[in-house]
């Protein structure tokens, strides 16, 4: 069995987070998602997101996409670590994701879904899209 592992923010989800989980799911039997905690999101995109860390996680779990939905470490400079416990055999990235260098673990790069239409930024100031 290969499982997969995701990483997001995932706020105020969308069609275009529903189109990467699904792509990424193709790519192995399990698949398993870690949410940004909130503190996180701060230091990476400079803005909180608009729903909390549980939030975001309880609306993942809820599409039943995912074998599981984990918080990321609290710790910015430890938020990787959770590979380790999950040991995935592929982490699947965003168009727009950093690139990702890893020992003996695939790493693939999904195709964006309509970026300039279904893109967090551009819903920071409106209701949830989907």
């Amino acid at each position: 069995m290969k499982t997969v592992l995701v990483f997001g923010t995932f706020d105020n989800l969308h069609p275009g987070h529903l189109n990467f989980l699904q792509q990424a799911k193709k790519h192995g039997d399990v698949l398993n998602i870690v949410v940004a905690r909130d503190a996180n999101v701060l230091k990476l995109k400079g803005r909180q997101p608009q729903q909390t860390e549980k939030t975001r996680q309880k609306k993942l779990q809820q599409l039943k996409i995912a074998q599981q939905v984990f918080l990321g470490n609290k710790n910015y400079q430890n938020r990787l670590k959770i590979i380790a416990k999950i040991r995935p055999d592929i982490i699947c990235l965003g168009y727009d994701q950093p690139k990702l260098k890893l020992p003996k673990i695939k790493i693939v790069r999904l195709k964006s879904y309509f970026p300039q239409k279904y893109k967090s930024s551009l819903f920071a100031k409106k209701e949830k899209p989907c």
